[in-house]
């Protein structure tokens, strides 16, 4: 059973951007990514081609792209969009009544 988190409200987070959070049970930095329609994604916040913060990126529909060289990744799997390859791990986020809570290992 995942036990949760909240993290914060959900206008806290900026429309098509980001937010990072640290919680006491991860080691990697998350990003919090609201797409316009303010569905809400947690990845780790490391770009996989150069390691770039993802959080620093430009939100487009349901995905981001990294600040460093443009490397585009789905918001929803974590997976590099084509022609790219490689994997951010993704984790589970819920919005319940305007306030963002994140799955904690």
């Amino acid at each position: 059973m995942k036990q949760f988190q909240k993290i914060c409200a959900l206008h806290e987070i900026p429309s098509q951007g980001a937010r990072v959070v640290n919680t006491d049970r991860q080691s990697q930095a998350i990003a919090l990514f609201r797409t316009a329609d303010d569905k809400v994604y947690a990845l780790d916040d490391h770009c996989p081609h150069k390691g770039g913060a993802l959080s620093h990126g430009l939100v487009f529909g349901g995905a981001v792209a990294c600040p460093l060289h443009n490397f585009k990744v789905d918001l929803a799997t974590g997976g590099a969009m084509a022609p790219e390859q490689g994997q951010v791990p993704c984790h589970t986020v819920e919005v319940r009544d305007g306030e963002v809570w994140l799955a904690v290992s």
